[in-house]
């Protein structure tokens, strides 16, 4: 029997008046998952296309390929450098019953990849499962399809984790960004905040110990490394090039979140979405305009005291999860301006915040989440003066 069979003989429990009416939000969800939906628009009253929701979060879930090859591949890589310098042989948890196959040689891309898995999969796996469960109990409560949009959530959320946080910490941060961040304001297409990001910010405040500082970027207890932003912002753009290129950030070679040191990889996401149009390029470029001019206006007036006003809009590209942020998160359809000129002002707002924030506030280096989350509240605004700006043009063309 195929899965096209299956799936159809067992349909009558889950529709209405079935046993398990209830669930039938799961069963569809499984069932549009591995088949094109029955249900399709036929009118000629409307307009169709062929790119729908499911398409669509699976096209954002695909751009995030090569920074999730880059998440396995650097964690490991920085895990076996500081076994080196440690002059550890193994580790001592269970994940050295894999690795005694293919050994700690940070020369050894296997090696590298196996062991960043080992702590990718579990950060992903536990996203995905316990993110999963409020969707389908919500989705079940409301009487609503499950939607796909949990499918990118999950996966923004497990690459913005630093390499070793605690699963327990994992699980509870998707719960809050999952509930408090988006099923308490209707779900998916509902939230005025990128639920990934609100589930990483509540961590940053209720645990800062496990997701900020310098000894939670390399997977191995007792090893501390600062990185290249966390450098920046203690001794200016001298400490971090004693220690790292801005080739190196730019490939990614660094300690970090899991899935936000390469800004190659994200640029060859970015240039997926932007070639399906699934990522708006509007709030892209004012990203990447409202960073550049920010630091240029930093540059000019300088300082004698922080040394951050000095750091070139070109580190600040590749330092910390400013491209990561730009290129999925504040491109969020739902949580962003949705207004073509809105979206640049919504950009341009993101992109200066986030170095006013890692120029001005020194106890917070980092500050794309912040500056995304902050402009998430903006956003509704934006779009009605927008909105009222044409509505008064168009009047006064036409009076």
């Amino acid at each position: 029997m195929s899965a096209r069979q299956l799936l159809d003989s067992i349909e009558p429990y889950f529709t209405k008046g079935g046993k398990y009416e209830k669930y039938y939000g799961l069963y569809e969800m499984v069932d549009t998952f591995i088949y094109t939906p029955a249900d399709v628009t036929r009118g000629k009253t409307h307009v169709r296309d062929g790119i729908d929701l499911k398409r669509t979060m699976t096209f954002v879930v695909i751009a995030t390929f090569f920074c999730v090859l880059m998440a396995m591949y650097n964690t490991g890589y920085q895990a076996n450098l500081a076994m080196e310098a440690m002059g550890l042989e193994k580790i001592d948890n269970w994940r050295s019953i894999p690795m005694t196959v293919f050994g700690y040689n940070p020369m050894n891309p296997l090696s590298n990849i196996v062991h960043g898995a080992l702590y990718f999969l579990p950060i992903y796996l536990v996203t995905i499962a316990v993110g999963g469960v409020w969707e389908v109990l919500f989705a079940t409560v409301r009487g609503h399809e499950v939607n796909e949009g949990f499918l990118v959530s999950s996966m923004l959320y497990a690459l913005i984790m630093p390499p070793d946080m605690p699963l327990w910490q994992v699980a509870l941060g998707i719960s809050f960004g999952i509930v408090i961040g988006k099923e308490v304001f209707g779900g998916t297409g509902k939230n005025f905040l990128n639920p990934a990001l609100t589930g990483r910010a509540f961590l940053y405040f209720a645990y800062p110990a496990s997701i900020s500082g310098d000894a939670v970027w390399v997977a191995v207890d007792g090893y501390t490394a600062a990185t290249p932003l966390g450098l920046a912002a203690n001794g200016g753009l001298a400490a971090v090039t004693q220690h790292y290129s801005w080739v190196q950030t730019f490939f990614g070679f660094e300690p970090g979140c899991l899935g936000e040191t390469s800004v190659l990889a994200i640029m060859i996401g970015a240039a997926f979405l932007l070639y399906t149009r699934v990522a708006s390029y509007r709030i892209m470029a004012g990203v990447f305009l409202g960073m550049v001019v920010t630091s240029l206006w930093f540059n000019s007036v300088g300082s004698d005291t922080n040394p951050m006003f000095a750091v070139p809009w070109y580190w600040h590209l590749t330092m910390g999860g400013f491209a990561f942020g730009m290129v999925y998160m504040a491109t969020d359809p739902v949580s962003a301006a949705m207004t073509n000129t809105g979206r640049w002002i919504f950009g341009c707002l993101v992109g200066a915040m986030t170095v006013l924030i890692r120029v001005v506030n020194p106890a917070f280096p980092e500050g794309i989440m912040l500056a995304i989350l902050f402009s998430n509240m903006f956003a509704p605004i934006i779009d009605y003066f927008v909105v009222q700006a044409n509505i008064r043009r168009r009047m006064k063309r036409h009076a």
